[in-house]
């Protein structure tokens, strides 16, 4: 059986793929058809259904709800760090609600949290990630929201941190930020948790070779620094990376909670699992 798996640019995503793109786990009778692209884009793809297996915002969940299930393995999750709105000189809360603020996609899981973090809407533009933290430094945008290893990189290249969603989350509610899941096509039916499996095996393989991993995500990195992408990658690929657990599901359910009530979504919020 065919499975096109859908992930981002992002080396932690390539990470914990590595094993099933380079066939270095048991694929269990599934072939597998890796497809990088922006998170945004695969965002919107998901509400075609075009994927079988796709990396997901947890903020665009409930709207492909009806046609994916979420799976319990590759969840990038971080406690007390997230993305980052990065300008040239600190901005406070009220200055960024008067500033355009550059975004990733309005689908994604730090556009919502930077809305709730706010408090109301502002002015954004939507550009794809790789690009934010060039527009920012040279001034075409007063303010960017990061969420690659310039997460990690902008203060040596003379920029500011004026939020931390991520931080904000955690002080707000106790609990860390889960940015993006994996979902799968409900109509794979009873291959469900065997395909869980295998991209729970690819994690933890990813893990236990961590420098053939490593190598595989630096193709798809921001930054030619091992020792940069290497700490980026074990920010986000961690415990609740191949498996949930109870405080990564809790939450979830906090976030899309909090977000249903602000009046993100059109439709009640159905939180599955595959079992």
């Amino acid at each position: 059986m065919l499975i096109r798996i859908g992930h981002t640019p992002n080396p932690g995503d390539a990470f914990m793929f590595w094993a099933l793109a380079s066939n270095k786990i048991d694929p269990r009778g599934f072939e597998f058809e890796p497809m990088a692209e922006e998170l945004e884009t695969l965002n919107l793809w998901a509400r075609e259904s075009r994927l079988e297996v796709t990396a997901l915002s947890v903020h665009a969940y409930p709207f492909v709800q009806e046609r994916y299930v979420l799976l319990p393995h590759g969840a990038s999750i971080g406690t007390g760090y997230g993305p980052v709105v990065i300008s040239h000189q600190p901005l406070s809360h009220e200055q960024l609600r008067e500033v355009e603020i550059v975004v990733p996609g309005a689908t994604t899981t730090s556009f919502l949290v930077l809305r709730m973090c706010l408090g109301q809407e502002f002015r954004y533009r939507v550009l794809p990630a790789n690009e934010i933290f060039d527009e920012v430094k040279s001034g075409r945008a007063e303010a960017g929201l990061v969420n690659e290893e310039s997460q990690l990189t902008y203060r040596a290249e003379g920029l500011s941190k004026s939020v931390d969603v991520g931080e904000w989350w955690l002080l707000e509610t106790g609990l860390p930020l889960p940015l993006t899941v994996n979902v799968a096509r409900r109509d794979l039916g009873s291959r469900l948790p065997e395909l869980s499996n295998v991209i729970r095996d690819s994690i933890l393989a990813g893990l236990a070779n961590r420098r053939r991993a490593m190598a595989y995500a630096m193709r798809f990195g921001r930054s030619s620094d091992l020792a940069i992408t290497d700490r980026f990658v074990g920010m986000y690929v961690n415990e609740h990376s191949f498996d949930f657990g109870d405080e990564g599901r809790q939450a979830i359910a906090e976030l899309l909670g909090r977000a249903q009530a602000i009046g993100a979504f059109d439709r009640p919020v159905k939180i599955e699992f595959v079992a």
